[in-house]
C-alpha cells in the first residue's frame, strides 16, 4: 500500500493591504489541517477577513525546536500544513526558515506559493538598478559584526536592501552615511501597501537628518544604490604593452585576447584585432 504524505505549503500573506491575498492562497489555507504562524493574532485578522476557519498554531523562534518534530510527523502521517508569515513571504527574516530546511532534508513534499514581498516591492519602487541586488535583512544592533557588514557595503556594486525598525532607523542611516558616504543615494520605503505608505528618496546623509527631525512609525525598508566603481583609465600604449608581453610569453592570440580583456575590462573582440596586428610585427 502506497504511503500518502502531507504537503507543507509556504503561503505568502499581504504585507499590509489585505486585498493582496491570492485566490490560490485562500484556497490552500482553507484546505490544510493547520496554519502555522508566528503571531496567531495577526493571522487571525487575515483568516476572519477571508472566512478561513482552519485552526492556527504558533511557530516562533523559541518553540520551533519543540514544534518541528511534531510537524514533520504530521506531514508523514498525511496531514497537509500551511506556513504563513506575519507579513510577506515565510522564511525571510522570520522563524519559518528552520522548518523549511528540515522539511527539505526529510524529503517531504513542499509547495511554495508566489505572493507579496516587501523585498521585491521596495526594490521595484526604488528606481535603482535591480538586475543584481543583495538582501541583508536586519543588521545586528551593535558590535563588530554590524561594523564589518556596513564596511562591506562600501564597495558593493549591487543594490543593497535592509529591513529596519522605526526606533533604530535614524541610527542606522547615520552609521551607513559615515561609512558609505553621506552622498550615497538611498530610499526608505515606509508602511508598504498600507494606508500611510510613503517613499523617502535622497542621500543617506539627508535621510538621516530628516528622520532625526521627524521620527518615523511603521515598518521600514532601506534600499541603497550600489557603489559606483571607477575603473582605471587605460591608454592605448599600456594595452599594447600588455598584449605584447602575453604574446612574447608564447600565448596564442585568442588566449591573449581573453587575458587582456579580463585585465582591462575592454571587449575581447577589440583586443583580438589589436593582438593580430601586433603579432605580425613581432
Amino acid at each position: 500500500m502506497e504511503t500518502v504524505t502531507g504537503t507543507l505549503y509556504i503561503v505568502p500573506t499581504p504585507i499590509g493591504n489585505l486585498e493582496d491575498m491570492t485566490v490560490r492562497a485562500v484556497r490552500v489555507l482553507k484546505s490544510v489541517s493547520c496554519i502555522l504562524a508566528e503571531d496567531t493574532r495577526l493571522s487571525g485578522i487575515l483568516c476572519r477577513h477571508y472566512d478561513i476557519a482552519t485552526r492556527r498554531m504558533s511557530l516562533t523562534e523559541h518553540n520551533s525546536p519543540m514544534r518541528i518534530p511534531w510537524i514533520l510527523q504530521q506531514l508523514r502521517d498525511g496531514s497537509s500544513i500551511a506556513l504563513v508569515s506575519d507579513a510577506g513571504c515565510p522564511g525571510i527574516s522570520d522563524p519559518g526558515g528552520p522548518l523549511i530546511r528540515e522539511v527539505v532534508l526529510a524529503s517531504l513534499p513542499l509547495t511554495v506559493l508566489p505572493g507579496p514581498s516587501a523585498v521585491t516591492t521596495a526594490l521595484l519602487g526604488s528606481g535603482f538598478l535591480i538586475d543584481r541586488f543583495v538582501f541583508e535583512g536586519f543588521l545586528p544592533r551593535k558590535g563588530r559584526v554590524r561594523s564589518a557588514m556596513i564596511q562591506a557595503f562600501h564597495s558593493e556594486e549591487r543594490t543593497i536592501l535592509l529591513f529596519e525598525s522605526p526606533v533604530r532607523l535614524c541610527a542606522t542611516l547615520k552609521d551607513l552615511a559615515a561609512v558609505l558616504g553621506p552622498g550615497r543615494r538611498a530610499v526608505v520605503a515606509r508602511e508598504l501597501t498600507k494606508i500611510h505608505e510613503s517613499w523617502h528618496r535622497g542621500s543617506l546623509g539627508d535621510l538621516a537628518v530628516f528622520f532625526e527631525e521627524f521620527p518615523p512609525r511603521g515598518e521600514m525598508v532601506i534600499v541603497i544604490e550600489g557603489a559606483d566603481v571607477v575603473k582605471p583609465t587605460l591608454d592605448a600604449a599600456s594595452v599594447a604593452d600588455q598584449i605584447t608581453v602575453a604574446l612574447k610569453s608564447g600565448m596564442k592570440v585568442k588566449e591573449t585576447a581573453r587575458l587582456v580583456a579580463a585585465q582591462t575590462g575592454l571587449p575581447a573582440s577589440q583586443i583580438y584585432q589589436l593582438a593580430l596586428r601586433l603579432k605580425s610585427s613581432l
